[in-house]
């Protein structure tokens, strides 16, 4: 099933959105929690029946957009103190979402320096993603690291 803008879905193991945007790939732009999210079209659900049937003409003028950035500012670090691994990797990929969306080259992840489980979490996360070019433990704050993506 293919989506239009405006479409309330459900995104598998995240919740329900709704379609902002159409991409190339069979990908969507879905509005998640507060957060904008690009998913596969396998991950989504329809939720609701289509309040539209006839938007080929806006499914199709939104197919032709350019695929750049969507959002005019998205933060270029992220503070996970005080959060438990599962919450910190959730908030991890949140956050690597919006700054591919914000086109930012590099952006600062803060785990801190105690115990170390949720850098070795937070990298072990680094590692499985094909957006993350490479990431490094920051020289002059060994509680971050630095990811380029």
């Amino acid at each position: 099933m293919t989506f239009a803008p405006g479409d309330e879905v459900h995104v598998a193991a995240l919740g329900k959105g709704v379609v902002r945007e159409v991409r190339n790939g069979g990908r969507y732009l879905v509005e998640l929690k507060g957060r904008s999210i690009v998913a596969a079209q396998a991950q989504l659900t329809a939720v609701s029946p289509r309040k539209r049937e006839a938007s080929s003409d806006a499914h199709a003028s939104s197919t032709n957009a350019p695929d750049g950035p969507t959002r005019s500012y998205a933060s270029t670090s992220l503070d996970l103190h005080g959060m438990t691994v599962e919450e910190a990797v959730g908030a991890l990929d949140s956050f690597l979402n919006d700054a591919l969306l914000a086109g930012h080259a590099e952006v600062r992840v803060i785990h801190g320096r105690s115990g170390g489980r949720l850098r070795a979490a937070v990298h072990a996360r680094l590692k499985q993603l094909d957006v993350v070019r490479a990431f490094r433990v920051d020289p002059a704050n060994a509680g971050v690291t630095l990811v380029t993506l």
